[in-house]
């Protein structure tokens, strides 16, 4: 790691050289990618050079340790820095292999977020409409726009799907862990001899993709325009706003009807086949990862499970990391990060290991 670490001070050293060059200030597309780079190498030079100074006072501080010669009293003082800067190293390099992680370009992008109802009959299309409330607080709360692009209404209230998109710097690294099957326990409300039930719902994240991420042609798209339905009045029920896209070479198949216009319904429902498009190509390319949206879905069988919501006990388990919580209802409100830490911690392990830092 020490090599990595001094190749990168190297470097960033190069590239402060080479922002003082006029020759490339007046450059600005130049001057853009050198600023960037240098924002993304600063942290980890100045984590870097932050253990260098630690290090060095640990040696003196057990150099003085170590010599007879030395008063008494500063001995004692050696003696008591030690093991604080000890600890400080060691957090210190626990941080460094976390910013030696590449990072994820995917991470800053904006999700397109899909939750179905599944194993369950009404008492899952319930639950799926109160885990989309779930995550559209814990979005509000950090800052981020969501907007339901379509959904599906069950007839007890609930959701059989809906499909939404999350705007917000960094939302992908925020719900990237949440695809899979959650599974809930308790009493439905229809239940007459108090038994608890189980039913799931399915959650699918994909990070939105750009015109740039994927190329799609007129001529493999099929277009249909028909009548929306559900709310929104007359002229949505008696007009053809909504749109269906089918990409007739992978048969996937979208369809929006959340705005009046069918203009804008169509763009929205390019971006979500451009998404869905990206992550097939990602699970082509990658089969081995854990966020490949198909792997993380599964069927919606409750056994698929990658997270128990157990209302009588109050209590929320996810089956990955093994973590449990026991604030369900605060956790059903959006305050989701306990579980995602772990999650997130877990990962980034994950990737050190693999990248042998």
């Amino acid at each position: 790691m020490r090599d990595q670490l001094e190749a990168l001070e190297s470097k960033f050293l190069e590239v402060e050289a080479q922002l003082q060059d006029q020759a490339i200030v007046s450059d600005s597309k130049q001057l853009r990618e050198l600023s960037k780079l240098r924002a993304e190498l600063e942290p980890v030079v100045a984590a870097w050079r932050a253990q260098a100074i630690l290090q060095k006072q640990l040696d003196e501080a057990e150099g003085i340790l170590s010599d007879k010669s030395m008063d008494t009293e500063f001995r004692d003082m050696a003696a008591a820095e030690i093991p604080d800067l000890k600890a400080a190293l060691e957090s210190g390099e626990a941080s460094l292999r976390k910013l030696l992680i590449p990072k994820d370009p995917k991470d800053d992008k904006n999700v397109i977020l899909e939750v179905r109802a599944g194993t369950g009959g009404e008492e899952a299309a319930l639950f799926a409409a109160e885990i989309f409330r779930m995550y559209v607080r814990f979005a509000e709360r950090r800052g981020f726009k969501v907007t339901v692009m379509d959904e599906n209404e069950a007839d007890a209230g609930g959701l059989k799907e809906v499909i939404a998109e999350i705007q917000g710097a960094g939302a992908y690294s925020l719900f990237r862990f949440e695809s899979g099957v959650h599974r809930v326990q308790r009493v439905p409300k229809t239940e007459t001899q108090g038994r608890i039930h189980t039913s799931a719902c399915t959650v699918a994240v994909m990070p939105e993709a750009e015109d740039v991420d994927i190329e799609i042609h007129q001529k493999d798209l099929r277009v249909d325009t028909f009548c929306s339905g559900g709310k929104g009045g007359q002229s949505v029920n008696t007009t053809y706003s909504a749109v269906r896209l089918t990409h007739l070479p992978t048969n996937t198949v979208v369809q929006c009807q959340d705005e009046r216009s069918q203009i804008k319904n169509m763009a929205k429902a390019m971006t979500v086949l451009r998404s869905r498009l990206l992550q097939q190509a990602q699970d082509e390319a990658d089969a081995v990862s854990s966020a490949m949206r198909k792997s993380q879905v599964g069927s919606g069988d409750r056994s698929e499970k990658i997270r128990t919501y157990n209302f009588p006990q109050g209590r929320v388990t996810d089956h990955r990391v093994g973590t449990t919580i026991h604030q369900l209802d605060a956790f059903m409100q959006g305050l989701i990060e306990p579980i995602i830490e772990p999650l997130r911690s877990a990962f980034e392990a994950e990737r050190l290991q693999q990248l042998g830092i």
